[in-house]
């Protein structure tokens, strides 16, 4: 663990060297990659050199229980005690900075709510589940923004679609996709019989807007004879670009201008079109492929979360947690499930990470 640790010191260190260049403050662009991952370090750094420190402090507090004065002895036992705990702490503290991070979990998201099985009944807790949402999207100072609803006539809603952006919402919000079950005896159930209804939620980090960058070695220019009306110049000369662009199979001719530079531009135009048509329908099919990954059928068995209202309990099933504050939660205030589920996921990495190579 240390030798990693020592690495991301090492890093962070010739990253502070860099920024005082002055060919790196003059590129900006660079200037920024290299300050964000710097202060993605500093918290590293900063309790590495807190557990360095504690651990002098112990060395100390260890030397003065060899000495003969009973009290010093007394005082240092004690602080040693303290230290330990202190040190135990602050190593708990540097395996969870180690633990791989979701570049996702900076992205802003798009949710999807979908009344499931339990027909108007389901569509009443789909609205339930967006008040919610929008509640706790209040409480927290992020931005919510509709993109469709398709209500029913009797205040429920059979999809709601929007966006939540802010500081990292989809670390806070990633784990809400899946099968929510409800509990409760509906309005228009006249012999109080407990129903269960479902709804579907979809949780999406929103697409990248990337800049089409075209390697040189990714692509071959044929040159040809224009075919087609155009007089002499056209039969003469080669003017007409093929443009084949190996890693995506997409080939791009254009003729139509008079030089073979302009025919060049072109046709590099319309391959960087093309380009970004592709990445597009890349991430429609990966979110398309998340969103199924997500949902399951929206069966009453699939369920990561159960809202039982007569006992005023809300059951994340995953993680076997249980709270009677239903009625908050509702209201939006789901920031104890929320921490639980991320020191549940925390765990899990750090189980994966292994117990090996601590020192």
């Amino acid at each position: 663990m240390f030798k990693k640790l020592e690495e991301l010191e090492s890093r962070y260190n010739e990253i502070t060297d860099k920024l005082s260049q002055g060919n790196i403050i003059s590129n900006q662009q660079e200037f920024q990659k290299l300050a964000i991952e710097r202060a993605e370090l500093e918290e590293v750094v900063i309790k590495l050199n807190q557990y360095r420190n504690l651990e002098e402090e112990l060395k100390g507090a260890k030397d003065i229980l060899q000495t003969g004065d009973e009290e010093l002895r007394n005082m240092a036992k004690d602080e040693t005690e303290q230290l330990e705990k202190n040190i135990s702490k602050v190593k708990d503290e540097l395996k969870r900075l180690l633990i791989p991070k979701d570049p996702r979990d900076k992205k802003n998201v798009i949710i999807e709510i979908r009344a499931g099985a339990g027909g108007e009944e389901a569509a009443l807790f789909a609205s339930q589940l967006y008040r919610m949402y929008s509640k706790y999207a209040e409480k927290h100072s992020l931005k919510m923004e509709i993109i469709s609803i398709n209500s029913t006539g009797l205040g429920g809603m059979k999809e709601a679609i929007f966006s939540i952006s802010g500081v990292k919402v989809f670390s806070l919000l990633k784990f809400e996709s899946g099968v929510h079950r409800v509990q409760r005896v509906p309005a228009t159930e006249a012999s109080g019989r407990i129903h269960t209804s479902t709804v579907t939620v979809a949780v999406m980090p929103e697409m990248d807007e990337v800049e089409i960058q075209i390697d040189p070695k990714d692509i071959r220019i044929d040159i040809f004879h224009a075919g087609g009306h155009g007089g002499q110049n056209v039969n003469k000369l080669e003017t007409a670009i093929r443009i084949t662009h190996f890693p995506t199979g997409i080939v791009v001719s254009c003729q139509d201008e008079r030089s073979q530079l302009q025919n060049k531009l072109r046709a590099m135009q319309i391959l960087r079109v093309r380009l970004q048509e592709k990445y597009e329908q890349d991430q429609h099919d990966k979110m398309s492929m998340e969103k199924k990954k997500q949902l399951g059928s929206g069966d009453r068995s699939e369920k990561i979360r159960t809202y039982n209202f007569p006992q005023n309990r809300v059951t994340d099933h995953r993680i076997g947690y249980t709270a009677y504050n239903l009625l908050e939660v509702m209201d939006g205030d789901m920031d104890e499930l929320i921490d639980a589920l991320q020191i549940a996921e925390q765990e899990q990495k750090l189980k994966q990470l292994g117990k090996g190579g601590e020192e």
